[in-house]
């Protein structure tokens, strides 16, 4: 087991041919990543791995990510048997992030461009992980949020899943929680996420909803609507207030409240008129 493998060490410069440099440390051998115009016999300070193709190098550059220390690295490739392949600013190097370390379900795996807060460690056949960080780290020196940032717009990358909900944390550290009744979908790992604020926790814990704004519903439905008249034969839908809220919900999966309202908004705007028939399209928002 190579012991110096993702560590700063120091080593001796022990060849140099065509301008590439070869360092040794414990007698093990490395390939200099970094350009630089030291000598044979010269002591350089760097760090070492194994890059992509399992060679052993060294590099003047301390990266960011290492043992013991964190950071955000971008998902660059998925293995369904292996797990996601993570770059972390590592010179010809991604590193694993394994399958035992991500969700169970591979639906909420994390998918090409999201990003891990993560670390890395070596195992005994000299193999670099990235490890994820847990609940804890993200918890060590978070910003508590404040009630006047109710119904400010958030955005934050998930770091947690659990059955009571996600955990995601914002640029400015904040961290959010989302009750699965207050998403359509439950998020990937290592997604970034975008909702408002609706409460905040004893603890500082902002909690958030990934759901759209009344307002902001009610434009969609009436958009859906609209698309519907301007999509019928006579612009015409057989549909109107007094019709039954059942067969509203199964046609367009909206309730009849919201089918009255975005009705509502498209009169107000003077683009649909309703009658004993249903609901008639009369202009054109190009029209405008």
């Amino acid at each position: 087991m190579n012991k110096n493998l993702a560590n700063e060490v120091t080593a001796i410069v022990t060849d140099k041919h065509n301008d590439q440099l070869f360092v040794q440390k414990d007698g093990i051998t490395y390939k200099v990543l970094s350009d630089d115009s030291a000598d044979i016999g010269d002591v350089l300070k760097g760090f070492v791995y194994s890059d992509k193709n399992d060679q052993l190098v060294f590099t003047t550059h301390i990266p960011t990510i290492r043992p013991g220390v964190y950071g955000w690295g971008e998902v660059v490739k998925v293995n369904r048997k292996l797990g996601v392949f993570v770059n972390i600013g590592w010179e010809e190097k991604d590193v694993v992030v394994s399958m035992d370390d991500l969700p169970a379900e591979g639906r909420l795996w994390p998918k090409e461009g999201n990003k891990l807060y993560l670390t890395v460690t070596t195992d005994s056949k000299d193999r670099i992980w990235g490890k994820p960080a847990d609940e804890e780290a993200f918890f060590e020196d978070y910003v508590e949020g404040s009630k006047d940032m109710h119904n400010n717009n958030v955005s934050g990358i998930v770091f947690h899943l659990k059955k009571s909900g996600t955990y995601a944390i914002t640029e400015e550290k904040y961290i959010l929680f989302v009750h699965p009744s207050e998403r359509e979908q439950e998020p990937k790992l290592g997604e970034t996420i975008s909702g408002r604020v609706i409460g905040l926790r004893e603890d500082g814990v902002l909690y958030a909803s990934l759901k759209p704004r009344a307002h902001e519903v009610m434009e969609e439905d009436a958009l859906m609507l609209l698309e519907v008249l301007k999509r019928s034969e006579d612009h015409s839908i057989p549909f109107h207030n007094k019709t039954d809220p059942e067969v509203i919900k199964q046609q367009f999966g909206i309730s009849k409240g919201q089918f009255k309202r975005a009705v509502g908004r498209l009169m107000k705007k003077g683009l649909v008129n309703q009658d004993d028939n249903g609901t008639n399209l009369i202009r054109l928002p190009e029209e405008d």
